[in-house]
């Protein structure tokens, strides 16, 4: 049995007693299953990932309108180099977001259109898209006025 040479804090202090003391660690852990899965790991960090990057959200939202060459996707979406659509496309096709179809034309033609399930997320994303765009002068305003008022802490 292991020993403390103080004695150790009770669960109300918040801390473990040890890690061999599984219902001790079950009362103190239990708070952390309020997080947004519980405590199961429901897939929320891979999505956000995936949306978080500056490209993501514009190219599934392109899609959303429907199919696309990829010269017609890098025109629709300023400043998106020909590197980073590519990297962007293959990134959605491994999760199972788009699927890309290659003409044996040349020069090469390739299209993009959405599976069922990028078009499911596209949703979500063009929502967010139509919401960003709503209230982008107001985040603007709010902005301004948290720096205004907080000069001195930066």
């Amino acid at each position: 049995m292991l020993e403390h040479p103080t004695p150790a804090p009770t669960p109300e202090e918040g801390t473990l007693l040890s890690l061999t003391n599984t219902g001790v660690t079950a009362q103190v852990a239990d708070p952390i299953s309020e997080g947004p899965c519980g405590d199961d790991n429901c897939g929320i960090r891979d999505t956000l990932d995936r949306l978080g990057d500056k490209w993501t959200v514009l190219v599934l939202v392109e899609l959303h309108k429907g199919t696309r060459r990829f010269s017609e996707l890098q025109r629709a979406i300023p400043g998106i180099s020909q590197r980073m659509l590519t990297l962007t496309t293959k990134r959605l096709g491994r999760d199972g977001f788009l699927e890309r179809t290659a003409y044996p034309t040349i020069p090469p033609q390739v299209e993009y259109r959405l599976t069922d399930l990028g078009y499911s997320l596209a949703g979500v994303a063009a929502d967010l898209a139509d919401w960003s765009r709503d209230h982008m002068d107001a985040v603007g305003e709010a902005r301004a006025k948290w720096d205004a008022e907080h000069r001195e802490e930066r």
